[in-house]
């Protein structure tokens, strides 16, 4: 009995430490199955030796909360649900009565209150008891009604979610890859609890209901499926659902799992739920469950394979994750060959080793993980120097959980901004290398200078297992790839990240010293700033790239992989040398403004951003608007012409 209590310990503590991180600090130092596992074994041997602690996660049903918006306690208690794996089990569970069969959605559940036909309370569900007041992040959530038709008081429970779109919408905009987001729950969970509802708004929160509490003098004929009707009626979203009886409730889950990959609304499984409201709600209820209400998770396709190695994944924070790469195995309709683990805590957990025989499953049927290590060698020897650039690495622990850290200030992992540049539209323009995917490759070993990125076909394979590419995101890439390899040296240079030089300098640059890249890089100072434009800071930013001879080996490399085309060269006397031009306003006759810059520099001349004294002409074609830049440019004698007046110039 010792040993049994002992373990029932140890099993909580994990189990806490693992809610935790997950629930109040966005971080996961366990896998779902590992977690599901552990939850399942404390059940077991609580209901075995009739012993149940008090802290036990089988009798918690959630977590304190932990911002400053105001606590209210709900009126009944919202519980968790049991759960099962097994359709067979919902079979028997339904037995002869009529059921709904829903998404499990993945967000932050809300109660919201209604009276005279306004919205007048929303509150989280907190740990169950007591929850957080966000009536006025409510309100400007995408889709919930603020007024309905029903006057009494309606009060019901739904899942505030932020749908896949939205989530990578709001990622994209997020240059600094450390600051993405992790998952759409995450992401909703602070949204719905901002102190400032400015943010909600923005971040396109929707709000499936699935649960009415109560609505007094409705008759909803003693049916669940009568109240969904209802509330689509007053104009709410109702979380899609069927109709089921135990003979086609196999049908059904098999019809949501099809269209698990492609429904836009985050989701952990589903939930049945008695139709008949009376005979579900006469069942009452355990400790922490309501009797009326099943959860259902996917059945986890698992599959015994070897691992082959541990891959060691760099990233621009220098941490370095443990990527498992094993023999490949068909999971849920696709081959997969890899999976994240993580971070050292999880690894060392899992004793893994090369040449182990390991179960791997797709957490909530999408995501390659680990659910176990049959033969745990613990093999693995931790490497002492970084993948990616081979600085000396070491192991640090952060609340408990060990990560493994390249030290290396020039690590090319970090030069993330660098890479992103020369990927830009100004510079080599490969399109599909967003910062996301750059990480991605770099953590790999894929990219670790400028010319590997014409070599990304060698990773085809390990490219298209990635989370987010696939054989069209592949192909499309090296399409970008290929299309790149032939460019100009101004956006060659500009790709460079040379301090200071920017497109209108690299293509002075090139005039002056008429394409000479190797006259170019290796002028003096003096011959620099002869250019214009270029002073002594930026002849010296120069000077100083090229005097590395890391810096040289690399460009030509980079040299061996492209094809520099020719610009045309304007011949005879250039109409516009020596002068200096600003562009303000819309454009009309040419194609947006970098396009009147590029004709403005192939006839010699220059395009600044603001007007002095040494500005030759603005072009404006409202030449007589009160713009600041018109107003300076009277201020200082400088003409003020028309794009039509720009032609004439150009034509003599």
């Amino acid at each position: 009995m010792d040993e049994k209590l002992n373990r029932i310990k140890e099993l909580i503590s994990r189990l806490q430490e693992a809610g935790k991180a997950y629930y109040q600090e966005s971080r996961e130092i366990m896998s779902n199955f590992e977690y599901d596992r552990l939850y399942d074994e404390l059940a077991a041997l609580e209901e075995e030796t009739g012993i149940v602690l008090s802290n036990s996660p089988t009798q918690n049903v959630g977590y304190q909360v932990l911002s400053e918006l105001p606590k209210e306690a709900h009126d009944s208690p919202m519980l968790s649900l049991d759960k099962t794996k097994s359709t067979e089990d919902l079979a028997d569970w339904l037995g002869s009565q009529r059921g709904i069969l829903s998404w499990k959605l993945d967000g932050l559940t809300v109660v919201l209150v209604y009276r005279e036909g306004t919205l007048q309370k929303a509150v989280t569900r907190g740990n169950g008891e007591i929850g957080e007041v966000i009536t006025n992040n409510a309100r400007v959530f995408a889709n919930i009604p603020l007024t309905i038709s029903y006057q009494g008081e309606l009060v019901i429970r739904g899942e505030a979610v932020i749908k896949y779109t939205d989530f990578n919408r709001i990622n994209d905009e997020i240059e600094d890859v450390t600051a993405k987001y992790k998952n759409p729950r995450n992401l909703c969970s602070g949204s719905v609890r901002q102190l400032n509802n400015q943010i909600t708004a923005r971040r396109n929160v929707n709000f499936e209901a699935f649960a009415l509490v109560s609505a007094p003098g409705v008759d909803f004929k003693n049916s669940r499926a009568e109240q969904f009707q209802w509330l689509k009626a007053q104009g709410f979203d109702v979380v899609d659902y069927k109709i089921v009886t135990k003979d086609t409730i196999g049908e059904a889950v098999a019809e949501f799992a099809k269209t698990v990959p492609e429904y836009d609304i985050p989701s952990d499984g589903l939930v049945l739920l008695y139709d008949d409201i009376a005979y579900g709600e006469s069942l009452g209820r355990t400790a922490k469950f309501p009797r009326n209400a099943i959860a259902f998770k996917w059945a986890d396709e698992i599959r015994e394979t070897t691992l082959t190695e541990i891959e060691w994944s760099a990233s621009r924070t220098g941490l370095i994750n443990p990527v498992a790469i094993f023999e490949p195995v068909e999971l849920e309709g696709t081959t997969v060959s890899r999976a994240s683990v993580h971070n050292l805590s999880i690894m060392e957990a899992l004793e893994l080793g090369e040449g182990d025989q390991i179960t791997v499953y797709k957490a909530n049927m999408i995501i390659p993980q680990i659910a176990d290590n049959l033969t745990r060698s613990g093999k693995i020897k931790i490497p002492d120097h970084c993948p990616v650039c081979d600085g000396r690495t070491e192991i640090r622990q952060v609340n408990d959980v060990k990560s493994l850290y390249c030290t290396n200030p020039d690590c090319q992992a970090k030069r993330i901004k660098g890479f992103s540049l020369f990927v830009s539209r100004d510079a080599l323009n490969i399109d599909g290398l967003s910062e996301a995917t750059l990480e991605k490759f770099i953590g790999a070993g894929f990219i670790r200078e400028f010319a590997d990125m014409f070599h990304l076909d060698q990773h085809e394979e390990a490219i298209t297992q990635m989370e987010g590419f696939g054989k069209k995101s592949y192909d499309n890439l090296i399409q970008a790839v290929n299309k790149a390899s032939h460019t100009t040296l101004p956006r060659l240079i500009y790709g460079l990240g040379i301090a200071g030089i920017g497109v209108a300098n690299a293509k002075m640059l090139c005039r002056e010293f008429r394409y000479d890249f190797d006259r170019m890089r290796h002028a003096e100072e003096e011959e620099l700033t002869a250019v214009s434009g270029i002073g002594k800071v930026l002849a010296d930013a120069w000077i100083t790239y090229f005097k590395d001879e890391k810096n040289n080996e690399m460009t030509d490399r980079l040299l061996e992989e492209v094809t520099i085309e020719q610009e045309a060269e304007t011949g005879g006397e250039k109409r516009l040398e020596g002068m200096t031009f600003v562009i303000t306003g819309s454009v009309e006759h040419f194609e947006n403004r970098k396009a009147l810059q590029e004709a403005i520099e192939a006839q010699g001349g220059k395009a600044t951003g603001s007007v002095t004294s040494k500005t030759t002409y603005l072009i404006n074609n409202d030449t007589t608007s009160n713009s600041s830049k018109n107003k300076k440019a009277k201020e200082l004698g400088v003409p003020i012409i028309s794009e039509e007046d720009f032609i004439k110039l150009l034509e003599g």
